[in-house]
């Protein structure tokens, strides 16, 4: 078992431009490129305490603003469990952490984040 807890600062860029990128989408009214944002930032800070339960908050603030009761229904134990799972390194590998993907399921992590994460190492 690895126990994690800050994200390397090669990667933290790559994470808030993810971020920066869900707050202009929003704003923007791109409310599924915004979430779409969300899931990459998510798959960047999951491996880290700190960034993966802030993603959880921004996607569970998310679902109060669309007003989807299934995502704020699942971001709330993702909120209270996950960062506890990232920092053990008990986490299912490229999951993006919405309500609509089971919690556990590991998933492909897209090229390019691939290449980040690889990088950053």
């Amino acid at each position: 078992m690895k126990f994690n807890w800050n994200m390397p600062a090669a990667l933290r860029p790559y994470y808030q431009q993810e971020l920066a990128a869900y707050y202009t989408s929003w704003e923007q009214g791109k409310v599924v490129q915004a979430w779409q944002h969300l899931e990459r930032a998510h798959i960047l800070g999951q491996p880290y305490p700190v960034a993966h339960t802030a993603v959880h908050w921004r996607m569970l603030l998310f679902g109060f603003r669309t007003r989807d009761r299934k995502e704020v229904m699942g971001q709330i134990p993702r909120l209270l469990v996950g960062g506890i799972k990232s920092w053990a390194g008990m986490i299912p590998l490229g999951n993006t952490g919405g309500a609509s993907v089971p919690p556990l399921k590991p998933m492909p992590i897209p090229l390019d984040l691939q290449q980040i994460i690889q990088a950053a190492r």
